[in-house]
């Protein structure tokens, strides 16, 4: 039934049915069941749509008084042509191209005056009433030179709704080439005057700006470049362990809230596994691309068109061109200062470290004291084992002197290898220091005063005196020497109270907290 159907409508189904059944009624009524029965299939999707004359698809679920032509329209079969735009009756409207035309003509050249032109001009397309040439005193009617090229002849357009509301209507889009030559032409001229002007700036300068503290650069969120304005969050990470609850001492490490980070280590001390959120931004490739990024936008404020994301390899390259001829240029500068004034065999000598025992080598650190440039200053040490307690010392031998004796601070014991006794040992008499012992010379001289008194009075006395000359030139002596040895113990002390001084000051200029402040001033 559907396959000998299935291109026909129903009112044709039922006019083929009633030609040939003899039994109108009858027929009717099945036909009308398996016409219904076949619109179903079809909406259902069971059955394929009816098709036009023009091989298109007719939409099952269109109304039949729309989908029905009527019978003056004279169809052979199932249509929606004639819902459709018809052809003779539509407006032939001009194209988007058409538009008027301006100026005059000047494909073809005139040479003499034609019947009909203007008789001032000699154009064409006017008459002498309309001509908005100035008046000649001789028109071209009579002169026959300097004949006008005719105006376009406009034709009369047929415009749309939409053609007569058109704002770009006759717009020549080749004109927009004027503008967009004359906005490279000024771009050009920037970028020549920020390449002299770099230019200049590396001839005068001898002392280029690469080597910069971090705290003088523009960091990203500050006012770098209208253009180049970036904004940088530390984002907080869910999966952080609370860092408040490492010291809960609210004099400690400062904590910030509302990123839950932690810039120093709260228990420097104690805890050596946690370094703070300030130790971690400056570790592994952080300070490369610091540095990369810093050159790029330096580089793009002197007129070099780099970006650090757009072109990481062209940065790099340039970075490295730039860092070579840096080292050129100062080598450069050193020879020629070094050929004009002399003193090359000065910067042979050896380092004042060595001949002073102190140093003046630049050495640049971070905000958790991490050297950046530079090398550490080297412990000096001895070449005996040092900080090793033996027999229950705290201290070791030759840390307490006391009468001309060496001995432990701890116990105050005189004695090598002893076993301290700690403060019961600083009460006994047997750790005093014991009594000089007089010299052997003195011993002698003393037992042959004794001798020699048995045998002759004028000998022992005669000895006596240069006995008695010899301990006072003894005695001098020793009290020379511990004056001595006064002063320099005095200028010894004096020495070291100095050095410790220095010590505190550089220390207090190097602390992160002084650097700290001195960021936040």
């Amino acid at each position: 039934m559907a396959s000998s159907t299935q291109g026909l409508s129903v009112s044709q189904i039922l006019k083929s049915k009633s030609e040939f059944e003899d039994e109108p009624k009858k027929k009717s009524r099945e036909d009308w069941r398996k016409a219904k029965e076949l619109e179903e299939a079809r909406k259902a999707g069971t059955a394929p749509a009816a098709v036009d004359e023009e091989g298109k698809d007719i939409n099952p679920h269109i109304p039949q008084y729309i989908a029905t032509a009527p019978w003056y329209y004279g169809t052979s079969g199932p249509t929606l042509k004639h819902q459709r735009p018809q052809d003779d009756k539509q407006e032939d409207f001009s194209k988007l191209d058409e538009w008027y035309k301006r100026g005059v003509d000047t494909s073809k050249v005139v040479t003499k005056f034609r019947k009909g032109a203007c008789e001032n001009c000699g154009a064409m397309t006017h008459k002498r009433k309309d001509c908005m040439e100035r008046p000649r005193k001789v028109g071209a009617k009579f002169s026959g030179a300097k004949i006008a090229a005719d105006e376009f002849i406009q034709k009369k357009l047929n415009l749309s709704y939409d053609g007569k509301r058109d704002r770009w209507s006759g717009y020549d889009p080749s004109e927009h080439k004027a503008v967009i030559e004359e906005f490279q032409k000024v771009e050009e001229a920037k970028r020549q005057l920020k390449a002299d002007k770099l230019n200049a700036n590396n001839e005068s300068d001898e002392e280029l700006d690469e080597d910069k503290y971090v705290d003088e650069v523009d960091m990203p969120g500050t006012k770098v470049d209208s253009k180049q304005r970036i904004t940088v969050r530390n984002l907080r990470i869910r999966e952080d362990t609370a860092k408040y609850l490492r010291n809960l001492d609210p004099n400690s490490a400062y904590y910030d809230p509302k990123t839950r980070s932690m810039r120093e280590n709260p228990n420097p001390n104690k805890d050596d596994n946690y370094a703070g959120e300030n130790f971690v931004k400056f570790t592994g490739d952080t300070t490369k691309h610091a540095s990369a990024q810093l050159f790029a936008w330096e580089a793009y404020e002197r007129g070099v068109d780099v970006h650090l994301l757009a072109e990481p390899t062209k940065l790099e390259l340039l970075q490295k061109e730039y860092e070579k001829k840096k080292e050129q240029f100062k080598s450069k500068v050193q020879g020629s200062i070094l050929e004009k004034y002399g003193g090359e065999e000065h910067l042979e000598a050896p380092p004042k470290s060595l001949l002073l025992a102190q140093t003046e080598d630049y050495v640049e650190y971070s905000r958790s004291g991490k050297i950046i440039k530079g090398q550490e200053k080297e412990v000096i040490k001895s070449k005996y084992e040092e900080d090793v307690y033996i027999n229950n010392h705290t201290s070791v031998w030759g840390s307490f002197w006391r009468g001309g004796q060496w001995g432990y601070k701890c116990c105050h014991s005189f004695v090598k290898n002893s076993y301290c006794l700690g403060e019961a040992g600083r009460n006994q008499e047997a750790n005093k220091p014991p009594e000089v012992v007089p010299e052997p010379e003195e011993e002698k001289e003393s037992s042959e005063s004794s001798s020699s008194e048995s045998s002759s009075d004028t000998e022992a006395k005669h000895k006596s005196e240069k006995n008695k000359k010899k301990k006072n030139k003894r005695k001098k002596n020793k009290e020379k020497k511990k004056l001595k040895q006064k002063e320099e113990k005095d200028k010894l002390k004096e020495a070291l109270k100095a050095e410790e001084e220095h010590q505190k000051r550089a220390e207090s200029l190097l602390s992160p907290q002084r650097r700290r402040l001195k960021l936040t001033i």
